[in-house]
């Protein structure tokens, strides 16, 4: 009867100290610890259920934080969180003020690197690798690269500088969770790996070039006899092995007697080592077994029954208005390609992909191919349309520019995620498309106010000949109904929602609403902007004739926002109004309630009302005096 308990786990040396025969006990309470713990805060699920022996594995043979562990991409880094003095802050994970659902390298020593966007694990653990050899320090270094990460260019751009840098420590794992438990992953396959990976294996092969090395013609039969004994392991070892690795695997992920000895071994080869790990996601919990994409990200939800479909259907997101509006439109024009950088489910292009799959392309954690890719397309006349996270355009800014904007070819980019994001935080969140996107010529830029308004915007920017871009946020809108058909707007053209006077809102996008209820209190004027560019100066004209004083509103960042655009304008013109601009500070913000965020930046409606209130006190003094008089 084993004493193991996770609960007198407090760090990685308590782990150690355990013997090998109790770390499948402590296995079974990690995995259902944070099956109970996603369970009640949500978040990321099947990803971490599949890393629980592999965690364990790693923090046992390595001598974690000094040797570094960074996991890659870090949804899958929960069980690390847990053994690494965590457990008890995992009540408050994704929380406003609490611990972050990726490793972040101000919360733990433990946690070496910050991965929330993929593929950067090996490019980050070789500069670890290099500083440690060039400061004489003997440590390994450990990238856990998976969830389909090794699909970036990035990794191999990391893999391949590696194989020419001499004098490094450095093992990539390959968590490979997308195939299941194969028959090549069974005790046989074990023994090869352990015997790969072994001490007498290595000096045989080494001792073995020595000799050989004068005899060419027989030195080339035995690389290949090699390389044909390594097939019985894998076949994708020569890919790695020329690259300057020595492939390992694939072994089984969920055996702690194969992954503890394989990994022993490893550590005291040193160099650069490769060793290929089969999980299966959602290892343990049946129902996301059955189904790992459902249980990717949940929200809290009863364990012993599932995710159960709400009673009532909540509100219509944006994301499942674009999911929608690219179905009618493709009916309506077979010219529509739809691409997605491995976001089909979180980008709302299921039923497209079900519909159109000729049609459908998902190229993989590859966003930097998927701009320059729907280039190609647009050159050949057809109408592409990429449907990417605001915070994943970051990655290809570069092909925007050189290869879309530059040719201004006809592609238009669906911006999901857009400003505060919520649980996944500042490494989410859409906070910066307008500043960089407003600067590149040829670039359209539009904000819908609400759901109907994103179908609108969508029509036109589609319909507009060159790039375009449709910045929409994460979850639903005030609930509008969202009107079918492909009618569209003015390009570049706001509207008035609200009549008022002296102060005049101009508002960039959803916080549209907050804004009008701001309006009420000063009767204020209130401008749905609909586009940051082309930029409605006809509008901006008639709203600084008639007013004496104007706020800008975007949930983005301020500096080179929406509002700086405005700035910009009422500059070149020469006019001198005061203005107030209202969005993101220059900060980082961190993770939490979506709402509760907005209300922390002042941008919910009660913010907005006192920002006016203290930035305009004289103007507003004299709306009250006059109104005192009358």
């Amino acid at each position: 009867m084993t004493n193991v308990s996770l609960e007198h786990i407090e760090s990685p040396a308590d782990l150690r100290a355990l013997d090998k025969h109790d770390l499948k006990e402590l296995a079974t309470q990690l995995r259902e610890f944070v099956l109970q713990s996603v369970s009640r805060t949500g978040g990321h699920l099947s990803s971490n259920l599949g890393t629980v022996e592999l965690t364990i594995a790693l923090h046992y043979v390595f001598n974690t934080p000094e040797d570094p562990i960074i996991w890659d991409v870090g949804h899958q880094s929960y069980p690390h969180k847990i053994l690494t003095g965590r457990r008890e802050a995992m009540a408050r994970l994704r929380q406003l003020d609490g611990i972050s659902g990726f490793p972040k390298r101000s919360e733990s020593p433990y946690d070496a690197f910050g991965t929330a966007h993929s593929s950067t694990s090996i490019s980050a653990a070789l500069g670890m690798a290099v500083a440690a050899r060039n400061k004489g320090i003997d440590r390994q270094h450990i990238a856990v690269i998976g969830d389909g990460a090794m699909t970036a260019g990035m990794a191999f751009e990391a893999l391949n500088n590696a194989g020419v840098t001499p004098g490094v420590n450095m093992l990539v794992v390959l968590n490979d969770n997308d195939m299941s438990i194969s028959p090549p992953v069974g005790a046989l396959n074990h023994y090869f790996a352990r015997l790969l990976s072994g001490r007498f294996y290595a000096a045989a092969k080494n001792m073995g070039r020595a000799v050989l090395q004068h005899m060419p013609p027989v030195l080339e039969l035995a690389r290949r006899f090699e390389g044909h004994a390594k097939g019985l392991v894998a076949s994708p070892a020569t890919l790695f092995e020329e690259l300057g690795f020595n492939y390992v695997g694939p072994i089984d992920g969920h055996d702690l007697d194969a992954l503890i000895p394989t990994l022993e071994n490893l550590r005291s080869l040193g160099g650069l080592q490769f060793l290929h790990v089969v999980t299966r996601k959602g290892q343990g919990y049946k129902l996301a077994e059955a189904d790992p994409v459902l249980y990717h990200g949940p929200g809290k939800f009863d364990p012993s029954v599932g995710i159960q479909k709400p009673s009532t259907p909540p509100r219509q997101t944006f994301t499942q208005v674009f999911g929608r509006w690219l179905c009618d439109m493709a009916d309506h024009d077979s010219r529509l390609i739809g691409i997605t950088p491995a976001m089909r489910e979180g980008s709302g292009m299921v039923e497209f992909h079900k519909r159109f799959p000729q049609r459908y392309f998902d190229v993989g954690i590859a966003e930097q191919h998927a701009v320059t890719f729907a280039a190609g397309l647009a050159c050949d006349g057809l109408k592409p349309v990429v449907a990417i996270y605001s915070t994943f355009l970051q990655r290809a800014y570069d092909q925007l520019i050189h290869d879309v904007a530059l040719q201004n070819l006809d592609v238009t980019f669906a911006l999901d995620r857009a400003g505060l994001v919520g649980a996944d935080g500042a490494t989410h969140a859409g906070n910066y498309d307008i500043a960089f996107l407003r600067c590149i010529p040829n670039v359209v830029v539009a904000a819908p106010s609400d759901e109907n308004e994103a179908r609108l915007l969508l029509n036109t920017c589609y319909q507009h000949n060159g790039p375009a871009a449709v910045r929409y946020p994460r979850g639903a809108g005030c609930g509008a109904e969202v009107a079918a058909g492909f009618d569209t707007v003015p390009l570049g053209k706001g509207r008035i929602v609200r009549e008022g006077s002296r102060i005049a809102i101009l508002g960039f996008g959803t916080l549209v609403p907050a804004a009008l209820e701001a309006a009420e209190k000063f009767g204020a004027t209130v401008a749905d902007m609909r586009f940051v560019k082309p930029l409605d100066t006809d509008l901006i004209d008639r709203l600084i004739e008639g007013h004496d004083a104007i706020v800008t509103l975007e949930e983005a960042a301020v500096m080179g926002g929406a509002g700086s655009a405005v700035l910009e304008y009422l500059s070149q013109r020469g006019v001198e109004k005061p203005v107030l601009q209202l969005g993101l500070p220059d900060r980082f913000i961190d993770h939490g309630d979506q709402a509760a965020l907005r209300r922390q930046v002042g941008l919910d409606a009660e913010g907005i009302e006192r920002a006016i209130g203290e930035r305009f006190a004289d103007v507003l003094g004299a709306i009250r005096l006059k109104a005192h008089t009358h």
